[in-house]
């Protein structure tokens, strides 16, 4: 989702949260959809999907809850944008982490140090994606919209893989796009686990995971 220039026009509020979705405009205010995704972020994380009501997000957003029904149509939907948001910008820092990467070895372990990071640092983020898949269980829509996520993600994530090893830098043991899935079980295990027991050190689990990576990654 490209958060550009200002939709035109006043909103027009639905009746009730549950309206009929539609799909969110393709160009939305740069300040003000940041602040309702932020607040989505923020409350999903502190009271779960359940909790987070049009009413409460839009409040804590500063903006009324009839600009976030015209955006988005539904919380499910808000809460699919705040994660498609999630994942760009994830997938744009983890790029420019490993542009520099010049060996399999640094490769894998700036991937590692951007695993910790996001959990130490945006534990929100990572909670948001569970929060979808959960909702993805029991809503059809939402299913249908949480893989099309994960396909794009993972196809990005192939996309970099082939890349370093056309430059030379990785030597991929299977395919990109099977390499990727591993990629995203591993840290997405990881992440799950960091989030449970936020007190225990990690960092043999993540040499462990290190190795698993380096056999796919590396000769």
């Amino acid at each position: 989702m490209n958060v550009t220039a200002e939709r035109k026009g006043p909103p027009q509020p639905l009746s009730g949260e549950q309206a009929e979705r539609k799909p969110p405009p393709k160009s939305l205010s740069g300040e003000k959809a940041q602040r309702i995704i932020e607040a989505m972020r923020a409350s999903v994380a502190k009271r779960g999907t359940a909790g987070s009501t049009f009413d409460r997000v839009s409040r804590e957003a500063g903006v009324s809850r009839g600009l976030l029904h015209y955006y988005f149509g539904t919380k499910e939907q808000l809460l699919v944008e705040a994660v498609r948001r999630d994942c760009e910008l994830r997938l744009e820092r983890l790029q420019q982490q490993l542009l520099g990467a010049q060996t399999a070895e640094a490769f894998i372990n700036l991937a590692a140090e951007h695993l910790q990071q996001s959990v130490r640092d945006d534990p929100q983020g990572v909670t948001l994606i569970f929060e979808l898949f959960t909702l993805s269980r029991r809503n059809e829509d939402i299913a249908a919209e949480y893989a099309a996520l994960m396909r794009t993600t993972r196809d990005q994530v192939a996309s970099m893989l082939a890349a370093a090893q056309r430059e030379g830098v990785l030597r991929l043991h299977a395919s990109p796009e099977a390499v990727a899935e591993i990629l995203f079980s591993l840290t997405d295990g990881f992440a799950l686990r960091m989030l449970t027991e936020p007190e225990r050190d990690f960092a043999e689990t993540v040499q462990a995971g290190i190795v698993c990576a380096r056999a796919l990654l590396a000769d």
